[in-house]
């Protein structure tokens, strides 16, 4: 998990304190896309905003993202890839934390990067853009995207907006925002699409270490202890690693993301109903969460992306068109069998495992909604059933 306040932050946000940027001073009015902001609803800052950003000022997060290659490298490669939208257009890096992508942008051509940070964290990334000699390309803009000022349209749009499960700390606001005041018709958006999956897993090992280890302590029976310690271990989700081969069956879509489209409202809940078979009999312990982004251009983004309805090809989830041309798609996976991530993925874990056989299959549905008290966290509802009994698992990432 990231180095954060709470231990569960994921990544920078160009949301921001009241504070505006820094380093460039703000115009009342200003051209280019001012003509839509008066129709965007922006949502205030909270407290909780105001703790979410401080907690990014911190370098720890920031270099535990950046020592993460898989994301690094392949956003890298994405704007290598989209050279010819980036060259001699105007960027806009939503939460750019110590500017990096920014830099690449700036590297890769662009004629100009705004970057936008809420967090104190622009600070040094303005001393990193100077250092690197780019100020002439890159303005650093301390504040939230949905506060600071840019005086014209952008063609491209840069982000890396995930958190754990995807929706987490709900930063895609964040780039809807940055899409809907300054994005130029036919611009770019990156990445272009995500899915969030689910799947039922099996992980014995995990909950002989943190359950049954109390049945027999030095000889000592501890079980009275089992119910406070299946709650203090699994009533929260858990970010962690797991393998492919702990994956009972496909992989379902909970929510396909098209950051050309989705709105705000899209993200305040998200429904989906699951029918799962599983493979093979093993006792079910809960569902594991993950996602892949997809890094395509305007032009194919109205063509069917990748990212869509597994196929059948193995129970890990290798459900991934893999790119046969350079020209195709990057996607950045963070599936059990994939390289690992800084994301890891999301169990959602039963303080009781279930037995099914080969072929039983799981059904049910799982509701996603941005919590009351912090928009965010997110409150995870779980309706499921199999071999005739039905469950309830309610619980917050936060």
């Amino acid at each position: 998990m990231e180095g954060s306040s709470n231990g569960n932050h994921h990544h920078t946000d160009g949301g921001a304190t009241a504070q505006m940027n820094h380093f460039r001073p703000t115009k009342p009015g200003g051209g280019g896309g001012r003509s839509r902001v008066s129709r965007i609803q922006t949502p205030p800052c909270t407290e909780f905003d105001k703790a979410y950003f401080q907690s990014y000022s911190h370098v720890g997060i920031h270099e535990e993202m950046i020592k993460d290659r898989v994301r690094t490298e392949t956003y890298r490669s994405a704007i290598l890839q989209h050279r010819s939208h980036i060259e001699g257009k105007v960027v806009v890096d939503v939460g750019c934390g110590t500017g990096i992508l920014s830099i690449f942008c700036a590297q890769a051509g662009a004629k100009r990067v705004y970057a936008v940070d809420a967090s104190a964290i622009a600070l040094q990334a303005n001393d990193v853009v100077k250092a690197n000699n780019l100020s002439d390309k890159v303005i650093v803009l301390h504040g939230r995207v949905e506060d600071v000022q840019i005086d014209e349209e952008v063609d491209v749009i840069i982000s890396e907006w995930m958190g754990y499960m995807l929706l987490y700390e709900s930063m895609l606001g964040s780039v809807i925002v940055a899409r809907d005041r300054w994005l130029k018709p036919g611009g770019l958006i990156l990445p272009s699409n995500a899915v969030l999956y689910m799947a039922p897993v099996t992980h014995p090992d995990r909950y002989a270490e943190s359950i049954d280890f109390w049945r027999n302590v030095y000889g000592i029976d501890m079980s009275p202890i089992l119910p406070l310690a299946k709650q203090c271990a699994f009533e929260e989700p858990c970010v962690e690693t797991i393998s492919g081969e702990s994956v009972l069956t496909w992989p379902h879509v909970v929510k396909h993301v098209d950051c050309y489209t989705i709105t705000y409202q899209e993200l305040q809940s998200v429904t989906a109903s699951f029918k799962f078979q599983s493979m093979m009999r093993a006792p079910l312990h809960g569902f594991a969460f993950w996602f892949d982004v997809e890094f395509s251009g305007p032009a194919n983004n109205e063509e069917a992306s990748s990212l869509t309805e597994p196929p059948k090809t193995n129970p890990s989830g290798s459900h991934r068109r893999k790119r046969a041309h350079p020209d195709e798609a990057l996607v950045l996976s963070t599936a059990p069998e994939d390289p690992p991530t800084h994301w890891q993925q999301t169990m959602v874990y039963f303080y009781d495992p279930i037995d099914v056989e080969q072929d039983q299959v799981i059904d049910g549905s799982v509701t996603l909604t941005q919590s009351k008290e912090n928009a965010r966290f997110m409150n995870i509802h779980l309706e499921y059933a199999s071999g005739g009994r039905s469950f309830v698992k309610e619980c917050v990432l936060r």
